[in-house]
C-alpha cells in the first residue's frame, strides 16, 4: 500500500471551502438568523418581483452560523472518505489489472496510458518553451501546437507500439523458411500502393538467421519498408501495397500486425516515444499481458529477456527517465520477448554514441547469426555493422537495388571496407583572418533538481573556429548547450552577438502547419535586419533548406516539401529544416545539438559544409556530436563526462554501455522452436483479447445492434434526468419525495457505467486507444492547471475539436476520461464527479454531430458559438442538480419540495446567476470563444492529420469501413 498524501490534502481544502461556501450562503440569503448572540445586525432586504420571495442578508447569529456549518458536515465528511480512499490507492495498479479483463478494459487501458503520459506533459511544455525561446517566440497560445503536436506523435506511437504487440490480436501462428517473401511489390500510398511508392526487385527473400541492412539517402524510404514488412503501412498509414508480400507465411496486406505480434517483433524510430508503460519491465512484458500469458510465465519470460538483453538493472527504473542507449536495448528486449521469427529495426544507432552503438550492433548480430532470427536494419550509419551485416538493401530515387549478398566470413567488411573509410567533408576553408572571442563562459553549472548536469564548466569560443563537444550519452552536452544560448539567473556568459542553439529536440521548433510558412516565419524576425537588406533575402530560409536537401528551390519536388507540415518531412529533412530556421539572422555563435541525426552521408557532408562556410564567415560553431567525423574535422575538442568538461582530442568511452564480453544465443534457434511449440498453444495463451472482431479485422469501432444503442440512449436519459431531479421531484408522491435526491445519486454513477461498458466495445483499435489515453492526459493537465482560476477552463477547448474531429463517440469517452482521470490524480473525486462526467461528454459528443459542410472560417465560428451555449449549458445543468445540496435548508433561495415548479426554478435561477452564470460561465465561454478563434484552425488540422485510421488519400479496404465508422 502507498500513501499520497496530496489527493487527501485536496480533498480536505475542497471539503473545507465546501462548509465556508455554505456558510457565505446561509449569509447572504437570510438564513444565518438564529436565537443566539447577533455578530453582525445586517439589514433585510426583499428582492422585487419574480424574486419577491427572496430576503437577502438579515441578522447573522452564533447558532445560525453554527447549523450553517453543521448542515454542510455530512458532505464534508464523504469528500475526505473519497481523498482518504484516493491516497492510499495505487490508481496505476488499479488501471493495470482493470486492463487485463473484464469489460472495462479498453477504457482502463486508456487510463493506464493516460497515466503513464501525464508526467511527460510537463517536461514535454519545458521542452517547447525552450525551443521557442530559442527561436526568439514568445510564448502564448501558439505554444500550444508544437505542444499538442509532440503529443500526437506520441500517441501514434504508442499506437503502433500496441498494435506490434498484438492488441487485440488473433494470435496467428507464422512460420516458413524465408521469413520475408516478395513478388512484384511495390509500396506506396493510396488505392493501390500507387504514388510516392518504392518498387523492389522482382523476387526478394530474406532468409532466418541472416541480417539485412537497408541503405539510402535521407527520405528515400527505408522507414517506409520497414513498416511495409511490418504491416503498419497498410493497415495504419494509409497505404497500398501492389504484388504479393508475404511474411512469416502470411499475406502481409491481408494480415494486420497485431495478428504476428509473435513472429514479429518491431524496433521503431525513437523508442521512447512509444513507450505505453511506466515501468521498464512492463514495457518489456506488455505483449505478453496483452496475450494473456499467465503472469508467473510473463515474468520469467521477462526476466530471461531482460538478462540475455543485458537490461537487469532497469528493469523497475521508469521508462520516462532511460537514456538513449537504454531506450534502444529496451525496445530490442521488448520486440523479442516472443521469440520472433523476424525483427525490424529501425534507425537503431541514430543517437547513441560510440560504446552504445558497438553494443547494439553486437546485440544484432547475435539474434540473427546465433538466435537464428531474420533481422532486418534500416541505418545510416552503418559503420557500426559492416562486419556482421550479410545482405544489403540500397534504396535509391525510389527503387530497392538488386541485393548485394555478402554472406561469408567477414561479410561486410571484405566487400565494402573500401567505401566505409572515415569521411573527409571536403576541404575545410580558411577562417577569418581576425581571431576575436565571441563567446565567453565562466564556472558555468546547471542544477535539474538533484542533479548536477554541468559542474563548474570553463567554455571560450573564437570566430572562425569549430569546436566539436564530445562525451557519452547523459553526459551533460545538451545542458551546457542550453546554458550557453540562455543563460539562467547568476550565470556569467559573455556573447558578443545573437547566439543560435538547434536543440536535441528539434522538431520543437515549429510553429507553423507548411515548410513554406515556417521559413516565411523565419525570415520576418526582427532580427533579421542583414538578410532584410538583402534583396532575396525574403526566401533566405528556404534556399538554405533546399541545399541542405540538395534541390533546386525552383523544382517542383522541393515545392512539394515546401507544402507539406513540417512534421510530414522525413526525420532528416526536418533536422535540416530547424538548422535553416536558426541559421536566420547571421549569429555569431551556432551551437548545434546532434546534427546529423537522420541523415545520410551526402546529407551530412551538406551539413558539414554550411558550418564550415559559416565559420569562415566569422562565426563561431560549437557542435555536440557522437560522430568521429566531426570531432576529427573539428578545430578543437571539448569532452564531457559526468557534467565535467575538459579539452581532450578523443571521444570519451560510455562505461555503461559497453559492448558484452562473452556472446551466447539469447533464444532458442528456430528449428529448436519449432520442435518446442505445441499445436493449439497460440490459442491457449489467447484467452481474453480473442474477440470476435478480431477474427474479421475490424477494429470494433462500430456499436453494432440495437442492444447497446438503446443501452446508450438510456444511460443518457437517466442521467439527463438525475440532473434535473429538483425540478421533476414535485411530480413525484409527497411520500416518495424524500428518495428522489438519493435515487438521482445512485443513479447516475450506474449510468456512467452503462455508458461506459457500452462504448468500451469501440476502444479495440490500438490508435484510438492511444489518442484516447493521450488527450485525456492533455484534458486532464488543461483542467488540473485550471482549478481555482474562476471558469477559465480551457478544456473545453480540446473537448470540442477532439469531438469535431473524431465523432461524438469519441467525443463522449474523452469527456469521461478526462474527468475521471483528473479527479482521481487530484483526489478531488466526489458525489459530483459522475454528474460532471456526463456534462463534459455531452460537450464532446455533440460538438461531433455539428453540420458537417462548413468553410474554414465558419466552421471556426459554429464551434465558437457552440462553446458559448456549451459554457451555459453545462453551468446550468451543473448548478441544477447541486443546488439544493449546496445551499441547504433555511435561506430564501433554498430547494422547497413542496412549493411550486415557478418558485423552485425562480429559486434555482437566481442561486445559478449569483453563483455561477455571471461569473465562472461567463468567463468560461469567453475563455472557449477566444481559444477556438487563436488556436482552433491548427489544433483542428493537427487532430484531423492523426484522426485513427484516416488517410490523406481514399481509405482502402478495412481502413474505409473503420474510418467511417469512427466519425
Amino acid at each position: 500500500m502507498t500513501f499520497r498524501p496530496g489527493p487527501l490534502r485536496a480533498a480536505a481544502i475542497l471539503a473545507a471551502g465546501f462548509v465556508a461556501a455554505r456558510v457565505a450562503y446561509r449569509i447572504l440569503f437570510h438564513g444565518a438568523d438564529g436565537d443566539g448572540f447577533v455578530l453582525l445586525d445586517l439589514p433585510a432586504v426583499r428582492l422585487p418581483s419574480p424574486f419577491a420571495h427572496v430576503v437577502l442578508l438579515g441578522p447573522v447569529t452564533t447558532d445560525g452560523l453554527w447549523d450553517a456549518a453543521a448542515s454542510a458536515l455530512p458532505i464534508a465528511l464523504a469528500i475526505l472518505a473519497f481523498g482518504v480512499v484516493n491516497a492510499v490507492v495505487d490508481l496505476h495498479r488499479v488501471f493495470a489489472r482493470a486492463s487485463r479483463r473484464g469489460p472495462l478494459r479498453g477504457i482502463a487501458r486508456a487510463l493506464a496510458i493516460a497515466a503513464a503520459t501525464l508526467p511527460s506533459l510537463a517536461d514535454g511544455a519545458r521542452a517547447v518553451r525552450f525551443a521557442q525561446r530559442l527561436r526568439g517566440e514568445r510564448g502564448g497560445a501558439r505554444m500550444l501546437l508544437p505542444l499538442l503536436e509532440r503529443t500526437l506523435e506520441r500517441a501514434g506511437a504508442v499506437a503502433a507500439a500496441l498494435e506490434l504487440r498484438g492488441f487485440a490480436g488473433r494470435g496467428l501462428d507464422g512460420d516458413c523458411q524465408a521469413p520475408v517473401e516478395a513478388e512484384r511489390v511495390e509500396i506506396g500510398f493510396g488505392d493501390g500502393g500507387a504514388g510516392r511508392g518504392i518498387r523492389l526487385p522482382s523476387s526478394l527473400a530474406l532468409e532466418a538467421g541472416t541480417l539485412t541492412l537497408v541503405e539510402g539517402s535521407t527520405g528515400s524510404g527505408k522507414s517506409t519498408l520497414l513498416r511495409a514488412i511490418s504491416g503498419l503501412h497498410t493497415h495504419t498509414d494509409g497505404g497500398g501495397i501492389t504484388g504479393s508480400m508475404r511474411v512469416v507465411g502470411h499475406e502481409r496486406a491481408a494480415v494486420p500486425p497485431r495478428d504476428l505480434a509473435q513472429r514479429v517483433g518491431v524496433v521503431l524510430q525513437h523508442p521512447r516515444d512509444a513507450f505505453a508503460t511506466e515501468r521498464v519491465r512492463d514495457e518489456i512484458g506488455l505483449s505478453l499481458e496483452l496475450r494473456g500469458v499467465a503472469p508467473v510465465i510473463a515474468a520469467a519470460r521477462v526476466a530471461e529477456t531482460a538478462e540475455r538483453v543485458g537490461v537487469t538493472a532497469l528493469l523497475d527504473r521508469p521508462t520516462r527517465g532511460l537514456s538513449a542507449g537504454e531506450a534502444t536495448l529496451v525496445a530490442i528486449a521488448a520486440a523479442i520477448v516472443e521469440h520472433p521469427i523476424l525483427l525490424l529495426v529501425d534507425e537503431p544507432l541514430a543517437d547513441l554514441d560510440a560504446g552504445a552503438r558497438v553494443r547494439i550492433a553486437g546485440l544484432l548480430d547475435a539474434l540473427a547469426h546465433e538466435a537464428g532470427m531474420c533481422v532486418v536494419v534500416a541505418e545510416h550509419r552503418v559503420e557500426a555493422l559492416t562486419g556482421v551485416a550479410d545482405t544489403v538493401l540500397r534504396i535509391d530515387d525510389g527503387v530497392v537495388g538488386a541485393v548485394e549478398s555478402l554472406s561469408g566470413s567477414g561479410r561486410m567488411a571484405d566487400v565494402r571496407g573500401a567505401s566505409r573509410a572515415p569521411r573527409t567533408f571536403g576541404t575545410r576553408p580558411e577562417p577569418a583572418a581576425t581571431r576575436e572571442r565571441v563567446l565567453r563562459a565562466r564556472a558555468v553549472t546547471v542544477r535539474h533538481r538533484d542533479t548536477v548536469a554541468v559542474a563548474d564548466a570553463d567554455v571560450e569560443l573564437w570566430a572562425g573556429e569549430i569546436v566539436a563537444l564530445v562525451g557519452p550519452n547523459g553526459a551533460g552536452k545538451s545542458s551546457l548547450l542550453g546554458a550557453l544560448a540562455l543563460p539562467g539567473r547568476g550565470m556569467a556568459v559573455e556573447a558578443s552577438g545573437r547566439v543560435a542553439l538547434v536543440p536535441d529536440a528539434s522538431d520543437d521548433l515549429f510553429v507553423s502547419d507548411t515548410v513554406a510558412a515556417e521559413c516565411r516565419r523565419a525570415d520576418r524576425r526582427p532580427d533579421r535586419r542583414a538578410d532584410r537588406r538583402d534583396p532575396g533575402a525574403a526566401t533566405g530560409t528556404a534556399v538554405r533548406f533546399a541545399g541542405f536537401l540538395g534541390l533546386d528551390p525552383d523544382s517542383p519536388a522541393f515545392a512539394a516539401r515546401m507544402a507539406r507540415h513540417p512534421r510530414d518531412l522525413s526525420a532528416g529533412e526536418r533536422r535540416c529544416l530547424a538548422l535553416a530556421i536558426q541559421l536566420a539572422g547571421s549569429p555569431r555563435v551556432l551551437m548545434v545539438d546532434e546534427p546529423t541525426r537522420g541523415l545520410d552521408p551526402a546529407a551530412r557532408d551538406m551539413v558539414w559544409a554550411a558550418l564550415t562556410s559559416l565559420a569562415a564567415s566569422g562565426t563561431a560553431v560549437l557542435v555536440a556530436s557522437h560522430e568521429p567525423d566531426f570531432s576529427a574535422r573539428a578545430d578543437r575538442t571539448l569532452a564531457m563526462r559526468a557534467g565535467v568538461l575538459a579539452a581532450a582530442s578523443v571521444p570519451l568511452p560510455n562505461p555503461g554501455l559497453s559492448a558484452p564480453a562473452t556472446r551466447r544465443a539469447p533464444f532458442a534457434t528456430q528449428d529448436e522452436r519449432r520442435e518446442r511449440r505445441p499445436a493449439g498453444a497460440d490459442a491457449a495463451n489467447n484467452p481474453e483479447l480473442l474477440t470476435g472482431d478480431t477474427a474479421s479485422g475490424d477494429s470494433r469501432l462500430r456499436l453494432g445492434g440495437r442492444l447497446p444503442l438503446l443501452a446508450l440512449a438510456a444511460a443518457n436519459l437517466v442521467a439527463l434526468g438525475a440532473f434535473c431531479w429538483p425540478l421533476v421531484a414535485t411530480a413525484v408522491p409527497e411520500q416518495a419525495s424524500a428518495a428522489v435526491p438519493v435515487a438521482a445519486l445512485a443513479l447516475v454513477p450506474l449510468a456512467a457505467l452503462v455508458v461506459v461498458a457500452t462504448l468500451d466495445g469501440s476502444v479495440r483499435s490500438a490508435h484510438m486507444l492511444a489518442l484516447l489515453g493521450t488527450l485525456a492526459a492533455i484534458g486532464a493537465a488543461v483542467r488540473i492547471a485550471g482549478t481555482g482560476v474562476g471558469g477559465v477552463e480551457a478544456v473545453f477547448i480540446l473537448l470540442i475539436l477532439a469531438g469535431r474531429a473524431y465523432g461524438a463517440r469519441f467525443g463522449m469517452l474523452l469527456g469521461m476520461a478526462t474527468i475521471a482521470l483528473s479527479t482521481l490524480i487530484t483526489g478531488t473525486f466526489g458525489p459530483w464527479t459522475p454528474f460532471q462526467m456526463f456534462a463534459c461528454a455531452w460537450v464532446g459528443a455533440i460538438a461531433g454531430v455539428l453540420p458537417r459542410r462548413a468553410t474554414r472560417a465558419g466552421e471556426i465560428a459554429m464551434l465558437s458559438v457552440y462553446g458559448v451555449v456549451a459554457s451555459y449549458a453545462f453551468g446550468l445543468l451543473m448548478n441544477l442538480w447541486f443546488w439544493p445540496f449546496a445551499v441547504g435548508y433555511g435561506t430564501g433561495i433554498s430547494y422547497d419540495g413542496g412549493a411550486s415548479l415557478e418558485v423552485n426554478l425562480s429559486s434555482f435561477l437566481l442561486y445559478s446567476l449569483v453563483t455561477s452564470t455571471l461569473s465562472w460561465d461567463t468567463l468560461r465561454a469567453i475563455t472557449t470563444v477566444i481559444g477556438l478563434v487563436v488556436v482552433g484552425r491548427p489544433i483542428l488540422a493537427a487532430l484531423r492529420r492523426t484522426k485513427p485510421l484516416a488517410t490523406r488519400s481514399r481509405p482502402t479496404g478495412a481502413r474505409r469501413e473503420n474510418a467511417a465508422a469512427l466519425s
